[in-house]
């Protein structure tokens, strides 16, 4: 195992994992099945973490949250560069949230740019 993480908490968590007939589990439970099985084992959790938070960027819950959208993009950035060199999902992983986290900042850049030219700025 990789940090000490509170072993029942680790268990509820694969069971979880095990109750379900997908292959990744979505949604905010298994975002923090992750986050927290991410701490004990980043080989074997850390590219479905990463995966996870992508998706929950993409959600209605933080649709009109662009600092939130944000904070989930770069975690699975920083997630999937954690990941080992020879981990055979590390590249795909890291370049979709990169490249996710590249559109939501041109977003925000864009609407800032709009409100700016329409007087709508924050001064």
């Amino acid at each position: 195992m990789g940090r000490q993480v509170d072993r029942d908490l680790v268990l509820r968590a694969r069971v979880l994992l095990l109750s379900t007939d997908r292959r990744v589990v979505r949604g905010a439970r298994g975002l923090a099945a992750y986050r927290l099985l991410a701490q004990a084992d980043a080989a074997v959790y850390g590219s479905k973490l990463a995966y996870v938070l992508l998706e929950a960027a993409r959600s209605p819950q933080v649709q009109d949250l662009p600092q939130a959208r944000s904070a989930l993009l770069e975690e699975a950035v920083a997630v999937a560069r954690a990941l080992e060199e020879g981990n055979p999902y590390r590249a795909k992983v890291l370049g979709r949230a990169r490249e996710a986290l590249q559109a939501e900042q041109a977003r925000q850049a864009g609407q800032v740019g709009q409100a700016e030219g329409t007087g709508q700025g924050g001064r």
